[in-house]
């Protein structure tokens, strides 16, 4: 049985991951596109098709392309129109992030897009672990009504930055919630929601299965054409035990 107590989310790729997913025990799903490159905003037929298959709560990202969180007009107003879409489809929340050119939050247009978000819930991304100062860009998340923030406690993966996400999960005190991210698997979720006393986790548990195709083309039998993206149920249901 599930500890109501605790959330696991799965960060998936298309469909079929996302069905993995949930078999394994996943709470929720952060939907994308792109993984490889931190993950994209899914599909419209992705996010469609996911919303109508499947029970459990969905937040799509929202990130119009992979690289920096610096984004023009044009690609914040692919955001508005991405969020619009999303509360459409009757998503329970969005992911999102935004920086400034010298590292704080976009603090402006992120306010916007939660605002256009309402009444979906609003997580803010690993944007946060490239800010300038995670502690003030706490309490503007806060101000602002987000009401979680994804973080490796800046750092390349949450083992590493525990001592940030620490300090981050006591500042928040219960304001917003603080979801550790990166490198969280089987062996050190323990731990970590020991020493952090964060109660959500988010993980990708990213792998490969072979595809089922009969005929491969010789001239391409050494690239990823032949393989799927893939979740192993199994090490999900370990995650949330």
């Amino acid at each position: 049985m599930k500890d109501p107590q605790f959330i696991l989310e799965i960060a998936t790729a298309d469909l079929e991951t996302t069905r993995q997913a949930i078999d394994g025990g996943a709470d929720r799903i952060e939907l994308c596109a792109n993984l490889g490159e931190g993950g994209t905003t899914p599909a419209y037929g992705t996010m469609r098709v996911c919303r109508e298959t499947f029970p459990v709560p969905i937040f799509p990202i929202i990130r119009p392309r992979g690289g920096d969180f610096l984004y023009t007009a044009d690609e914040y107003r692919t955001m508005q129109l991405e969020v619009e879409l999303a509360r459409t489809l009757r998503f329970e929340g969005v992911v999102i992030g935004l920086l400034l050119r010298d590292g704080r939050i976009d603090i402006e247009r992120t306010a916007r897009l939660r605002e256009h978000a309402y009444p979906m819930e609003c997580t803010f991304h690993r944007a946060f672990d490239r800010c300038l100062d995670p502690f003030q860009a706490l309490e503007e998340l806060i101000e602002i009504g987000v009401d979680r923030i994804l973080t490796s406690g800046q750092h390349l993966t949450a083992p590493e930055g525990i001592d940030c996400i620490t300090q981050l999960q006591q500042q928040a005190n219960g304001r917003i919630i603080i979801m550790p991210g990166s490198g969280v698997r089987p062996d050190n979720i323990q731990s970590l929601r020991e020493k952090t006393g964060c109660r959500e986790f988010h993980t990708s548990l990213r792998g490969w299965r072979e595809s089922q195709m009969q005929f491969r083309h010789p001239n391409f039998s050494g690239e990823k054409d032949y393989l799927n993206p893939n979740i192993e149920e199994e090490k999900v249901r370990e995650m949330r035990k």
